[in-house]
C-alpha cells in the first residue's frame, strides 16, 4: 500500500506540467492581500536528488525537466518554473529537483501557511527534516484526504487544496471524488487542484467526468507525450483538473502548451487538451 516513492519519478514530464501550473495558480493567489493556506494531501519528500539511485533507475527526468534546461526561447511561464528549479540548486548544477511542497514554499508569501501530509514513513521523515523550523509549515504523518474535514474551511477563508495521490491502488480514484465532495461542501470557494496520470486503461476519463460533475467551474489540462511500452503499459501523460481556477489560467496555458508538448514529445502523436 505504501510502496510508491516519488523519488523514482522526480522531474519527469508529469512534474513539469503539475509544478508549472501549480506555481502559476499560487502567483495569481498572491495578488490579493488576504493570506491563504495551501494543503498538500500527498506531499512526498519535499526535495529529490537527481543523482540518486532512485532517480536514475529509469532516469525519467531526462525526458522531463532536463529537456527545458539550456533553452533560450522558453515562454515566461516555463521560465518562471525553470528559474524556481534553478534556485534550488547550486549555481551551474542540476542535482536537485523540488517536489510540490518546495514549489509551494518558494512561491507563497510570508503570511501564507502550508499543511503537508505524507503517509510513507521514509518520505514523511525526509519531509519533516526538510521543513524543520519552518514556521509556515506543519507536517503530518496521516491521510491527507481524511484530514480535509478538520482543516476546511481554513481560518483565512482562502485556500488551495493540492491532491497528488500516487493512484497505486484503484481506490485512490474514488477517494479523490469523495474528498472533493466533502471539501466542496465545507469550502465551496476553495481552489482544488487534482493531478492524475494518463494510463493505457483510461481510468482518468471517468475521474475527470466525475470531477466536472461536482462543479460548473472547472478547467482540465492534460498532455500526452509518450506511447505505451512493448507490453502495452506505461504513463502516457498526465493532467490536472482545477476546480475554481483563476480566470486567467486558461489563457496562460493556451500560450505554453504547444511549446511544452513539442519540448517533451517522445512520439509524433504527442498532444494536449485544455477545456
Amino acid at each position: 500500500m505504501l510502496a510508491y516513492r516519488h523519488a523514482f519519478h522526480a522531474g519527469n514530464h508529469a512534474d513539469v506540467l503539475k509544478h508549472c501550473v501549480l506555481q502559476q495558480i499560487l502567483l495569481y493567489m498572491n495578488q490579493k492581500d488576504k493570506p491563504y493556506w495551501v494543503i498538500d494531501t500527498h506531499a512526498g519528500a519535499g526535495m529529490y536528488s537527481l543523482e540518486s539511485e532512485y532517480a536514475n533507475t529509469k532516469g525519467e527526468y531526462h525526458n522531463g525537466v532536463a529537456r527545458l534546461q539550456g533553452r533560450d526561447d522558453l515562454p515566461p511561464i516555463l521560465q518562471d518554473y525553470l528559474d524556481l528549479v534553478k534556485v534550488c540548486n547550486n549555481k551551474g548544477e542540476w542535482t536537485l529537483y523540488p517536489g510540490s511542497p518546495e514549489i509551494i514554499r518558494r512561491t507563497i508569501r510570508a503570511e501564507d501557511r502550508m499543511r503537508l501530509f505524507e503517509l510513507h514513513p521514509t518520505d514523511h521523515d525526509l519531509l519533516a527534516e526538510h521543513f524543520d523550523r519552518d514556521r509556515q509549515a506543519k507536517i503530518f504523518k496521516s491521510d491527507g484526504f481524511a484530514a480535509l474535514k478538520a482543516l476546511l474551511p481554513p481560518p483565512t477563508k482562502r485556500g488551495l487544496i493540492f491532491m497528488d495521490p500516487p493512484y497505486e491502488i484503484k481506490s485512490d480514484y474514488a477517494k479523490v471524488i469523495t474528498a472533493l465532495e466533502d471539501g466542496l461542501s465545507r469550502f465551496a470557494e476553495g481552489v482544488y487542484v487534482v493531478w492524475y496520470p494518463i494510463l493505457t486503461r483510461g481510468d482518468h476519463i471517468p475521474l475527470v467526468e466525475s470531477m466536472r460533475a461536482l462543479s460548473e467551474k472547472t478547467l482540465n489540462v492534460s498532455i500526452t507525450v509518450q506511447e505505451p511500452d512493448e507490453r502495452g503499459f506505461g504513463m502516457l501523460g498526465s493532467g490536472l483538473c482545477v476546480i475554481n481556477p483563476p480566470w486567467v489560467l486558461k489563457e496562460k496555458l493556451e500560450n505554453i502548451l504547444p511549446y511544452l508538448v513539442d519540448a517533451l514529445a517522445q512520439f509524433d502523436g504527442a498532444h494536449y487538451e485544455l477545456s
